[in-house]
């Protein structure tokens, strides 16, 4: 077939599917959904949080979802299957890279993740898309379209042919972002090294972004830094914003507001979050506010730049982590702020931001990323601040704080705005899209 007629295929099939005509092979029927994620943790980092609220408002759509991941394996809402796809999970709590016992080795795939371990590398991407595609061609047949959550590994390349059904993959934001600021961050040459090494597999997932068909992320910042960074045609990356589940995170006037509480969410020891300046402008923020404090949702670190920070600054009776919280207490913890803060470096989206509006908590936010597409004007619905300045952070924290009027102003704005674009139905119906495109790309390369 020539491209022409390739294309003209491509566009009728596209187009049946679109409009729910039944010559393609879907119409508008429900769809048979696999939605991978090498980690699923909902607790740390977002990628949890996304597989959990995107598969269930699949579902609620009227779509079959099933979830195939590895540990930590995700929270899941009822009515999505987890199918659980082990690693030797080296990297648990309390024992992080561990040798595994003679009798855990279960095959090839298992003795590449051991090794990657020790030479210093993060295995995960790479061993568990082997895995899947393992698995995946063992059920050929079963789904109608395979969502990839940023695992971009070699094993999930070589199309329908391969896997039993058109890839689809998620790339929030492209981890070399990451691996950069971890090497400005680094101390000395040894540190820098061994990021190097950790991030060897941002190499494969470069490599394999460039060959996929179709790759969703979740911002425009993100989509451009998909194509500057990772050298994807920009044709392929199409923006499907993410959001809050907006009847979780709700305002609830009963739930009292604790004066000088600041809250934000903050994985303390990755230089991305920018928790280090938040730490360094609380200080500040507590010489004409002296009942100022801060509750990270995060693990407490025990050293590096934050645990100086607090202590240089004497922080400690002002600063409180919680982490492992059910999503009731994260709410009303957000809802009992008199502000909530993003302080990141850099986000490629920002669910942190979408929720605390969603909540009507006013917010104080950093330009960093794609932050702004999320928090909106200056003014208008937050208060944005330059990535990575201390003194605009807490100079915006104190005016806030001392301004109650603009609380509730903020606060009222932002959740209008997380309502009117960022909800997790409208991310649902967004993918369901271009599963449907996908499938009729798929299609018509093979008419």
């Amino acid at each position: 077939m020539t491209a022409e007629a390739t294309e003209a295929s491509v566009t009728r099939v596209g187009s049946n599917l679109l409009d729910g005509g039944g010559a393609g092979p879907a119409g508008d029927r429900p769809l048979r959904i696999a939605l991978l994620t090498y980690k699923g943790n909902p607790f740390c980092g977002g990628q949890g949080v996304y597989v959990r609220h995107l598969s269930r408002e699949l579902a609620r759509l009227g779509h079959s979802v099933e979830v195939i991941g590895a540990q930590p394996y995700p929270v899941l809402d009822e009515g999505v299957p987890l199918t659980e796809l082990p690693s030797l999970d080296l990297y648990r709590q309390p024992d992080p890279f561990r040798t595994p016992k003679r009798e855990e080795y279960r095959d090839w795939i298992d003795l590449l993740e051991v090794g990657h371990m020790w030479a210093g590398r993060f295995p995960e991407p790479l061993t568990f898309s082997l895995r899947a595609r393992r698995h995946l061609a063992a059920r050929r047949g079963e789904f109608d379209v395979i969502h990839d959550n940023q695992t971009l590994g070699y094993g999930l390349l070589g199309g329908p042919g391969v896997l039993g059904a058109p890839l689809v993959t998620t790339v929030h934001h492209p981890i070399t972002v990451d691996r950069q600021l971890e090497l400005d961050a680094a101390p000395n040459r040894k540190r820098r090294a061994s990021v190097r090494r950790w991030y060897g597999f941002t190499a494969m997932q470069k490599r394999v972004a460039r060959r996929l068909p179709s790759v969703l992320t979740v911002s425009g910042s993100s989509r451009q830094e998909i194509v500057d960074h990772l050298g994807v045609h920009p044709e392929r990356v199409h923006v499907v914003h993410i959001g809050a589940d907006t009847a979780l995170f709700s305002p609830d006037p009963s739930v009292a507001e604790v004066p000088g509480r600041i809250v934000t969410t903050s994985s303390a020891d990755v230089p991305l979050k920018g928790l280090v300046h938040l730490v360094d402008a609380l200080a500040e923020v507590r010489r004409e506010h002296p009942g100022a404090h801060l509750v990270v949702v995060g693990k407490r670190p025990e050293k590096g730049p934050v645990a100086a920070a607090v202590r240089r600054h004497g922080l400690d009776g002002a600063i409180e982590f919680v982490k492992g919280i059910s999503d009731a207490e994260l709410v009303d913890l957000v809802r009992s702020a008199q502000v909530a803060c993003v302080p990141s470096l850099y986000e490629g989206f920002s669910l942190p931001a979408a929720e605390a509006m969603a909540t009507g908590t006013p917010l104080v936010a950093t330009t960093g990323g794609a932050i702004p597409e999320v928090a909106g004007p200056d003014g208008e619905t937050c208060l944005a601040v330059p990535p990575g300045d201390a003194q605009a952070l807490a100079a915006a924290l104190v005016r806030l704080l001392g301004d109650a009027d603009l609380r509730r102003r903020l606060g009222a704005a932002g959740r209008e705005r997380v309502l009117a674009k960022f909800t997790w139905r409208q991310a649902a119906i967004g993918t369901v899209e271009h599963y449907r495109r996908a499938m009729a790309l798929a299609a018509g390369r093979s008419g």
